[in-house]
């Protein structure tokens, strides 16, 4: 049954080489749209590539670890589920960075074709994660017979994906929120405007950020649900048979398949619909196929309704959460209006109104995530249908990691077109894909939400399956202690992690200052900023605050696990997870509403330097961390905790 997980995969690279073919035999741009284009590669390949550089230092002693403490089979599969997942990003990210200035330039021509080239490069790194993830998985699972190897392979992606995440997110956001108050506020100049020194950090932000770091984080959920599915299936071979083992792969390969579908449907503009209509039609389209194919692949391999049910929960679940998501943060929603509407009485309102509505937010998705797994198990009697359940609130990744790339590829070509002096009829097109694409990330933010939970509940219970830690005591003032040492972890990686954004936005803010004060007629136009000390600001100190956050989330667990045992170790997981859970969405969608609320405002006429203005821009300067840093990092936080402890989990048994 492996053949079918590894062909599906492989279909999925080559489909994703095929659009990259599409996309890079585009017609060449202007020599000013050119030149801006490189400038924002240079930058992502250089950070990219120091971002590796440090990751593979690592490398070495987790191998040495691992090999010591768990044998060379889980070693040699982190060390692989690290290169693929870098992998995956370089390859998806390259194109991103290329698709930008190709998006920017048919804008000239065609917003049809500006709009198909976007997707095309965000589809190529949802199906490379996808594809990469299941080709390998698959290979190693032939190789060693045995899911127990895996969870090295997980522990590696999720390694990877959080160092990835931080490193990226703090890059994006300080260039970010430099850029805004120093060119926004202070000099009141557009937002992409070429004589701002922090505009192409901020460019080569979205893409090592929301490209490279997001497609990181979805790839540590597609293979972890895997590798927890085959746990957890191996226990059911008396019930099921040896196919059971192979059932989270054929179900992935579903995912995969109704994505590519989705994709394809996405790709052409129809000409009645606008393109938030374009992609909740992909998005429906590959869901309803989700639905009927899980449900014969359900039936034909386990002949169990229960499962497949619980496989629907999942996709319900997930679309539940994008709905709340979009109500709280896009521009569509009573809580962003209201929220730019106390923009006209001050910063203060518009981040009291956000924070207000940013604290609802999780509600509806933590519910339906409890009613999913809790009716599933109900049904089934058995954890596999919870693992449905998980798999089911992935089964949809490819598609939305291409939605949520095909953001910052247009945003990237409307800072490429306004920078390039584009005409203004293009400049205009590629504003409102870019309004689009925030909506996308949005609904990516969601998803990954409510996966990632379902994800984490899925880790600890497998873990308490391996460890054979049936129940314990939580009114026992031990485990109840290290439960709350578990809720207060996600506080202080948030913490951690915005904290390094802050220190490293003063650094950016102070040059582009200074830039602006010591560098004659950059202000009236005729000299250029250098572009390049901002770039390697954002470089240097994102990689250097990357490490005390990604070392907690691993040395914690593992050094809890061994000195005080399998139940004090669950008690932390079941704390941390609980609370990362609710803080996650929290920064996430507060975030998210701030930025829409302060794009309503200057998509209703207000100019710049108005007050109303300058409160939702500091508005949006404080969401910044919240949604690309703090929010994304406590996602991959609660999964790497998750899958430390399941490295260490034959140890305690």
């Amino acid at each position: 049954m492996l053949i079918v997980p590894i062909l599906t995969g492989v279909a999925a690279i080559l489909l994703a080489g095929w659009f990259a073919y599409q996309i890079l035999k585009g017609n060449d741009a202007t020599q000013g749209m050119s030149e801006v284009a490189s400038y924002i590669r240079a930058g992502a390949n250089a950070y990219l590539l120091r971002q590796t550089r440090t990751i593979l230092l690592f490398s070495p002693i987790l191998f040495l670890f691992l090999y010591f403490f768990l044998g060379w089979r889980e070693a040699v599969t982190a060390l692989f589920g690290i290169l693929t997942s870098l992998l995956a990003g370089f390859v998806g990210m390259s194109i991103s960075v290329r698709a930008n200035l190709r998006t920017a330039n048919a804008a000239n021509y065609s917003h049809i074709r500006s709009f198909r080239i976007a997707v095309l490069g965000g589809a190529v790194m949802g199906l490379c994660i996808t594809g990469f993830s299941i080709v390998v998985l698959s290979v190693l699972f032939a190789i060693f017979g045995s899911p127990q190897p895996l969870v090295g392979y997980g522990f590696g992606a999720s390694l990877a994906a959080l160092f990835a995440q931080i490193g990226g997110g703090i890059f994006t956001k300080s260039a970010d929120v430099g850029a805004d108050l120093v060119g926004k506020v202070e000099e009141n100049i557009p937002e992409d405007d070429p004589r701002n020194a922090a505009v192409i950090a901020d460019l080569v932000g979205d893409n090592v950020g929301d490209c490279a770091g997001r497609g990181a984080d979805l790839f540590e959920s597609f293979s972890d649900d895997i590798i927890t599915g085959s746990i957890v299936a191996s226990t059911l071979i008396p019930r099921y048979g040896m196919k059971v083992l192979y059932f989270p792969l054929l179900l992935q390969c579903v995912g995969i398949f109704s994505s590519a579908i989705g994709i394809l449907v996405t790709r052409q503009w129809h000409k009645r619909m606008k393109p938030v209509g374009i992609f909740n039609l992909g998005l429906w389209i590959s869901t309803v196929l989700s639905i009927i194919l899980s449900y014969v692949v359900a039936m034909l391999i386990l002949g169990d309704v229960n499962i497949w049910i619980g496989a629907l929960l999942g996709i319900v679940a997930m679309l539940v959460a994008i709905s709340a998501t979009r109500y709280y943060a896009g521009t569509e929603g009573r809580p962003v209006r209201q929220i730019a509407a106390a923009s006209q009485r001050g910063a203060a309102l518009n981040l009291i109104t956000a924070m207000a509505y940013g604290l609802q937010s999780p509600i509806a998705s933590i519910i339906t995530i409890v009613l999913a797994i809790i009716l599933s198990y109900n049904l089934s009697g058995i954890l596999f249908a919870i693992v449905a359940v998980n798999i089911g609130t992935d089964m949809l990744i490819a598609y939305i990691m291409a939605s949520d790339a095909f953001g910052p590829i247009v945003d990237n070509a409307s800072g490429i077109a306004e920078m390039s002096k584009a005409p203004r009829q293009a400049a205009d097109a590629l504003s409102s894909l870019d309004a689009v694409g925030n909506t996308m990330k949005a609904t990516t933010k969601a998803h990954a939400t409510s996966s990632g939970t379902v994800t984490a509940f899925v880790i600890f219970a497998t873990f308490f399956t391996q460890t054979k830690v049936l129940s314990f005591d939580v009114t026992e003032p031990t485990n109840l202690g290290f439960l709350f040492f578990g809720v207060v972890l996600p506080f202080l990686i948030a913490s951690l992690v915005m904290k390094s954004t802050a220190k490293t936005a003063v650094l950016m803010v102070d040059e582009v200052r200074r830039q602006f004060k010591e560098i004659k007629g950059l202000l009236a136009g005729t000299a250029k900023p250098d572009y390049s000390l901002c770039v390697d600001i954002a470089t240097k100190n994102a990689l250097k605050e990357m490490v005390l956050p990604g070392f907690i989330s691993i040395a914690v667990p593992i050094a809890l696990g061994l000195v005080f045992g399998a139940a004090a170790l669950g008690s932390l997981l079941i704390g941390a997870v609980a609370s990362a859970a609710l803080l996650g969405p929290f920064f996430n969608n507060v975030g998210t509403a701030l930025d829409n609320a302060k794009k309503l405002i200057e998509d209703g006429g207000q100019r710049r330097g108005t007050f109303t203005h300058a409160a939702a821009v500091i508005g949006d300067t404080v969401g910044d961390p919240m949604k690309d840093v703090a929010g994304p990092s406590l996602l991959i936080f609660m999964k790497l905790i998750g899958m430390s402890a399941l490295l260490i989990a034959p140890l305690l048994r």
